[in-house]
């Protein structure tokens, strides 16, 4: 479900969502469906119904494919979008986006290679003399 808000400094509920929130929101609920979705058919399965704007899940929608973690094709004059079936691909993306909430990338990347183990460190090390 789709409730949790960022808190105010009274502790009480604020208008405003998690970063992040809405985009895992809505590939949850693209998952969830199995099938291509228009933005118009995603909103009516969002809960609560009528707390988001058409605009909103398309702006959504819009950023997760240009993320990749979507995919789109035309329908009409609109798209129907699918949820990344790949689990390593979503994996992917849910590590950038945690990579992104943190300005200092170089520190968080630091951390991460050191905190791999041998294994997985040596694959990542091969794939960047590939690039």
């Amino acid at each position: 479900m789709y409730h949790a808000r960022v808190q105010d400094e009274d502790g009480k509920p604020s208008p405003r969502r998690r970063p992040g929130e809405l985009a895992a929101h809505v590939l949850n609920t693209l998952a969830e469906a199995g099938r291509p979705l228009s933005p118009g058919e995603l909103l009516e399965l969002l809960d609560p119904p009528g707390s988001l704007s058409y605009s909103a899940v398309v702006t959504t929608l819009t950023r997760l494919y240009e993320k990749k973690a979507v995919t789109r094709e035309r329908a009409g004059r609109a798209y129907r979008y699918t949820a990344v079936t790949d689990p390593s691909a979503l994996v992917a993306w849910r590590m950038s986006r945690l990579l992104d909430a943190d300005p200092d990338h170089t520190s968080v990347l630091t951390r991460f290679v050191s905190a791999l183990d041998e294994e997985d460190e040596q694959t990542l090390r091969r794939l960047l003399g590939e690039g």
